[in-house]
């Protein structure tokens, strides 16, 4: 599957237009997975459901006008995960635009809960600005950090993803989670 992947991505850069139609069926799966495992936290009257989030991204990714390359599987899946964030992103934004206001409250980084909880818009906003400080001194651990909060992936998942090891993810992983943990603590 991994090489169908990347061949249809490539049709896809060449301009094929049944490219997208074919790829959606290949990756669907393990894209609903993962919005399953990130939407999981949240609370049942929320609006935004796994399917739609998978939707919404996958059209991001492939329903533009923009022309779009990735470099494989790996890279498409990483371009889904920053996808996702963003579509979550935006959701928490036009949710505490709706709110108008409300109190903060502080949560740790949790790292046996990856995920974090999509309803606390005023962390997610903060994770947000901390994570484009965060990749702009380090790109690699900005995705890594997404791969991991905004679609729950496992380590060796992250690991197969960004094409590293396991150790490195787990290394990395408990290095962002403090670089986080400290520049949401100075907010």
């Amino acid at each position: 599957m991994n090489s169908e992947v990347t061949q249809i991505l490539r049709q896809m850069e060449s301009g094929d237009q049944r490219a997208a139609s074919q790829l959606l069926p290949l990756v669907y799966l393990e894209l609903r997975r993962l919005a399953a495992q990130k939407m999981s936290h949240e609370n049942s009257s929320h609006t935004l459901q796994p399917t739609a989030l998978v939707h919404e991204a996958f059209l991001r990714l492939v329903g533009s006008d923009d022309s779009r390359s990735w470099d494989g599987r790996a890279h498409f899946f990483a371009a889904a995960a920053e996808a996702m964030r963003r579509i979550l992103i935006e959701s928490a934004r036009r949710r505490k635009t709706e709110k108008r206001g409300g109190s903060w409250q502080r949560s740790e980084l949790d790292a046996d809960d990856a995920a974090i909880d999509p309803e606390n818009s005023e962390m997610l906003l903060a994770l947000d600005e901390a994570l484009q400080k965060l990749e702009m001194e380090d790109a690699d651990l900005a995705r890594l950090v997404e791969l991991r909060y905004f679609t729950g992936m496992t380590i060796e998942q992250t690991a197969e993803i960004l094409n590293i090891s396991a150790r490195t993810v787990k290394r990395n992983w408990a290095y962002a989670r403090a670089w986080l943990r400290r520049e949401l603590e100075c907010e």
